[in-house]
């Protein structure tokens, strides 16, 4: 895992938490859910293979 990966996730973050709370305080609650859910799908997709590296390596492990 990369340094930048983690600034990726941090960025996504700090952007969508302003985001987020410029809706909520127009009255958009629904758009607010909307972008948190967007902003979390993406920053999964770029967990995800990490994800499956890690238990690829744990199932190696264990193998007889």
């Amino acid at each position: 895992m990369s340094i930048t990966l983690i600034f990726r996730i941090a960025a996504v973050g700090i952007l969508i938490t302003i985001l987020s709370q410029i809706l909520k305080h127009s009255g958009r609650e629904e758009h607010a859910f909307l972008i948190s859910l967007a902003g979390l799908i993406l920053v999964m997709t770029w967990i995800l293979p990490y994800i499956f590296e890690l238990f690829t390596m744990i199932q190696n492990l264990f193998e007889i």
